[in-house]
């Protein structure tokens, strides 16, 4: 009986930890390409049988073992995907430093071209007798 207890115990906790990394990708799910390619085969949820105690029994070995497969798979994913994300923040990010770099030139180029016209507007004023 000991044994049904902490196997409820920990489908629970099992269940609540993946809960919330299942429901956070699947609104996306259909659109989802990517994998963990380096991470190999993600392990499968095994069936629960429970006509009779060693059936049961049984169960319990196998959803513990699925469920120690299922956290080493699931933190390969989590790096790997990081890993990848990181890669591609860094590249956008140069990306927009690119671009602002360029935008950041054009507006200099035109704030100092308006600085020259004032001046030059300024002093033909002056010289025209225009205050």
């Amino acid at each position: 009986m000991r044994r049904c207890v902490v196997a409820l115990r920990k489908a629970a906790l099992f269940g609540l930890v993946f809960a919330g990394t299942a429901s956070a990708g699947s609104a996306s799910a259909a659109e989802a390409a990517w994998t963990a390619s380096k991470c190999g085969a993600e392990p499968q949820a095994p069936a629960v049988k429970a006509a009779t105690v060693a059936q049961y029994n049984e169960s319990v070995d196998r959803v513990t073992a699925y469920e120690k497969a299922a956290r080493v798979y699931n933190a390969c994913v989590a790096a790997q995907a990081n890993r990848e994300e990181t890669a591609i923040s860094q590249e956008a990010s140069a990306r927009i430093s690119h671009v602002h770099a360029g935008s950041a030139a054009v507006q200099s180029h035109i704030a100092a071209s308006f600085q020259t016209l004032s001046a030059n507007l300024a002093a033909a004023s002056r010289k025209l007798g225009h205050h």
